[in-house]
């Protein structure tokens, strides 16, 4: 049954009025003030105090744990059977060259996880009570220290937690080493963090918001990957696969700007730094969970600059590629070219070393004949011209040096 207009639906006391949504100013300005009160104020932080915290609000209980430990395991055999069952064979039938038929079962997984998990948080978001995109700083309305987390959100937590769980592991041990993998690891991890201690705390309605402004980036990101290695197959061009590749990497790089750059900060960075503190003055773990989030925003930035480049090869029309490359082909490159190199220099040497005399066996008496001609023309020679050097063996001395 759905709430009452102006009902909040988590509290169920009249909802405050809807706030507009800032600029980068006002965040920049409005969340370095209130941080600076909120640590001026914190006289007894620390460690003591943290410990105290985290024993007082988190709840999580061993049945909970467990099911997100038998979760990212099931995760893990899921891909290794659709990668060996499905994808592998799908990409041999397709005739994918032999380098982009590597790359797909990970592109393959991914798209399939990403597309429906962003499905169902997008449901929650905008198909049923919860007004947390439309109004960032109601996440945190009727919050209590333990409350009971809602059913629905309940599994949203327990599928993304347990997939980055995954991912972990899959990121260093089944994808495909890439330059910034070692930041994706580092993401993964406090992605878990985030999503694990937000449960615990009951911070998770601003975890919905934050799982649904990240998750369609990767969506599209596999769908432009898929179509890139589709567009060449077969020994053919796919005119298709290669208009759709342009047409989602272009969607990515916008969505990437809107969704991370532009609304994660503007929405779910102000409600945790500036609403949170307004709506429950003595929030747990305030800081710990800004800096988790801050982190995450540069990142993102970080990755907006491979970005750049990707839209700016799109555009010369150099092709749409993955600018991250893998660090085993780059190698690979690197040392064919030195190679090449030094096959070439090595030509360029042998070209440019003096052709060797050709030397020609002769009887001694025909040497010897020679040698006493040449000397015998030699003095003549000198005898009728006194500036002319004598010579040696039948060529002047300057011809002989």
């Amino acid at each position: 049954m759905g709430s009452l207009p102006g009902e909040d639906t988590q509290s169920g006391g009249p909802r405050a009025e809807v706030e507009a949504m800032p600029g980068y100013i006002d965040l920049i300005g409005r969340a370095s003030t209130v941080m600076y009160g909120a640590l001026k104020d914190c006289s007894s932080c620390g460690l003591e105090l943290s410990k105290r915290t985290l024993l007082e609000n988190a709840y999580i209980t061993w049945t909970e744990i467990g099911l997100f430990l038998l979760f990212a395991v099931m995760w893990t055999h899921i891909r290794q059977a659709l990668s060996e069952y499905l994808f592998k064979p799908l990409a041999l039938w397709l005739r994918l060259q032999p380098r982009d038929s590597a790359k797909m079962p990970e592109s393959g997984w991914k798209l399939a996880f990403y597309s429906l998990s962003w499905s169902y948080t997008t449901y929650l978001l905008f198909y049923t009570d919860y007004s947390f995109f439309h109004d960032p700083p109601s996440v945190f309305y009727g919050w209590q220290s333990g409350m009971s987390v809602p059913t629905d959100i309940a599994v949203v937590y327990l599928i993304q937690g347990s997939f980055y769980g995954h991912s972990i592991y899959a990121t260093i041990y089944m994808d495909a080493w890439r330059k910034d993998s070692t930041v994706m690891v580092v993401h993964h991890i406090i992605t878990l963090a985030l999503i694990t201690l937000s449960y615990a705390f009951r911070y998770h309605n601003i975890g919905l918001l934050v799982l649904f402004l990240h998750d369609i980036n990767d969506v599209q990101l596999e769908f432009t990957k898929l179509n890139v290695y589709l567009k060449s197959r077969g020994g053919g061009y796919y005119l298709l696969n290669d208009m759709l590749s342009n047409v989602g990497s272009v969607s990515f790089s916008i969505t990437w700007f809107w969704f991370r750059l532009y609304w994660f900060p503007l929405k779910a960075l102000y409600a945790t730094s500036v609403s949170s503190l307004q709506s429950v003055p003595n929030i747990p773990f305030y800081f710990f969970f800004n800096a988790l989030l801050f982190a995450l925003l540069l990142m993102n930035i970080y990755w907006f600059m491979f970005i750049v480049v990707f839209v700016v090869k799109v555009l010369t029309g150099l092709g749409v590629n993955d600018v991250r490359e893998y660090e085993d082909e780059e190698n690979a490159q690197r040392v064919a070219k030195a190679q090449a190199l030094a096959a070439r220099a090595n030509h360029l040497l042998q070209e440019a070393e003096p052709p060797q005399p050709r030397r020609r066996h002769v009887d001694q008496g025909d040497e010897e004949g020679r040698h006493g001609n040449g000397e015998d023309a030699d003095r003549q020679h000198a005898n009728s011209d006194p500036g002319r050097k004598p010579s040696q063996n039948g060529v002047t001395k300057e011809k002989h040096v």
